[in-house]
């Protein structure tokens, strides 16, 4: 019985680097659509669990653009004389 992860595994990797040699364009193109559908099927939400028996909630996003404010004016200071001017 041979253990060794190196002798093991050769055949795999010969398969898979005459594959790659061989096919490896198509390979690439098959990927690349299957990514987009597994894309969008995640986004219309096909990792969410679905509970039978419960009511559906949708729940739209809402944008609030608020105008700037006028910048505050500085409320001025004002001074009162007491009329009391001893040095």
């Amino acid at each position: 019985m041979n253990l060794n992860a190196g002798q093991v595994l050769k055949p795999v990797f010969d398969f898979l680097d005459a594959a790659i040699a061989d096919y490896g364009v198509y390979l690439f193109l098959v990927m690349v659509w299957v990514s987009v559908v597994v894309l969008a099927w995640i986004f219309s939400g096909g990792l969410r669990r679905k509970f039978p028996n419960q009511p559906h909630i949708r729940a739209g996003i809402g944008i609030v653009i608020q105008p700037p404010t006028q910048p505050l004016q500085p409320t001025p200071v004002l001074f009162q004389d007491d009329g009391d001017d001893e040095v």
